[in-house]
């Protein structure tokens, strides 16, 4: 064993002993595996510059898992790196967000399959003949998503910027005055519009782990709730428990191998990863045929979740005590 292997081989042993401190298994699990790639990565680089960068970033995954603030200390203690690992909840929070895909690999596995969909028709092309020039298909679970609060980072989009973005002129509406003044805005900047469109909004969602389903409410729809099952997409982690048992570790977490890390610490770490985890609920038609409503995907959080300040609720609509109170007794200034 040469001495970039030795290397290696301490790298690994270094970042299996900070794993094995994580304080529940799925986050062991996960970040196992990915030491594993990672340094088998290293391993497998036969150029000495590349092996040394990705054993680099290696490094500092594994010091993110205890570090203070985020960057490759040199000569910092294990000792330290422990005591670290022990409280800082940006670091916790980091972690759970690259186990559950808020951030990294997992989050484009999660999200690549929402970003087309296989039943809907191809929109004609923009520029007649060229294939290529066909705009973005904003599936219906992509829509849903991009339209809720709950699943974006910044403001939720209205229904119109997806079939006309705000980042393209009144000029690429033909029908629109600046057209009949201007001219016909050019189609190839409108093709490249909708597509930067696209790109940089679905960045901004928050992937499901999963598509649930709503149960129907009707007597007697076993085949209905057949059909609907099959209908919807399989993504993410459907089929495993991963989501019923985050959400009980916001209630009881059991299984915490941490010694230092208190249950209500931990507890409030969970909830906050709801808060930023949306759950993407497929509704049945028959479930809606009292509103007239047609079936569709609804997003919400768990109950335990805690939303970010910038996510809040908005304020109930002031009825008309409110305006007669606030006129009564106007807030001084």
């Amino acid at each position: 064993m040469n001495h970039g292997q030795q290397a290696i081989a301490s790298v690994y042993r270094s970042y299996i002993r900070e794993i094995g401190r994580l304080p529940h298994v799925y986050l062991r699990r996960v970040f196992r595996l990915k030491a594993e790639d990672d340094c088998r990565a290293a391993l497998l680089n036969k150029c000495d510059d590349l092996r040394t960068g990705k054993l680099k970033r290696v490094l500092k995954a594994r010091l993110l898992l205890s570090s203070t603030d985020f960057r490759l200390i040199s000569g910092q203690t294990i000792q330290q790196v422990r005591a670290a690992n022990n409280g800082n909840h940006q670091s916790f929070n980091r972690i759970l967000d690259l186990a559950y895909g808020r951030v990294g690999r997992l989050r484009w596995e999660l999200m690549e399959p929402l970003l087309s969909d296989p039943n809907a028709p191809l929109p004609p092309p923009i520029i007649p003949g060229k294939e290529s020039s066909r705009p973005p298909v904003y599936s219906q679970e992509l829509t849903a998503l991009l339209t809720s609060g709950l699943a974006r980072r910044k403001r939720p989009l209205v229904p119109g910027d997806l079939s006309f973005p705000p980042i393209l002129p009144q000029r690429a509406d033909p029908n629109s005055s600046d057209a009949q003044i201007l001219g016909p805005f050019s189609k190839r900047r409108e093709v490249n519009a909708r597509w930067k469109y696209f790109r940089q909004e679905w960045k901004k969602v928050l992937p499901p782990l999963q598509i649930s389903v709503s149960p129907s409410r009707e007597v007697g729809d076993e085949g209905s709730d057949l059909g609907t099952l099959a209908a919807v997409r399989k993504i993410g982690f459907d089929g495993t428990t991963v989501l019923e048992e985050l959400v009980q570790l916001t209630t009881k977490p059991k299984n915490a191998s941490g010694a230092f890390l208190p249950r209500r610490w931990l507890r409030r770490r969970y909830q906050e990863l709801l808060g930023r985890l949306p759950i993407l609920t497929f509704i049945s038609a028959c479930e809606d045929m009292k509103t007239k409503k047609s079936g569709g995907f609804s997003v919400s959080l768990a109950p335990n979740a805690l939303k970010a300040r910038n996510q809040g609720r908005p304020l109930p609509c002031a009825t008309d005590d409110d305006v007669a109170w606030n006129q009564k007794y106007p807030a001084s200034r």
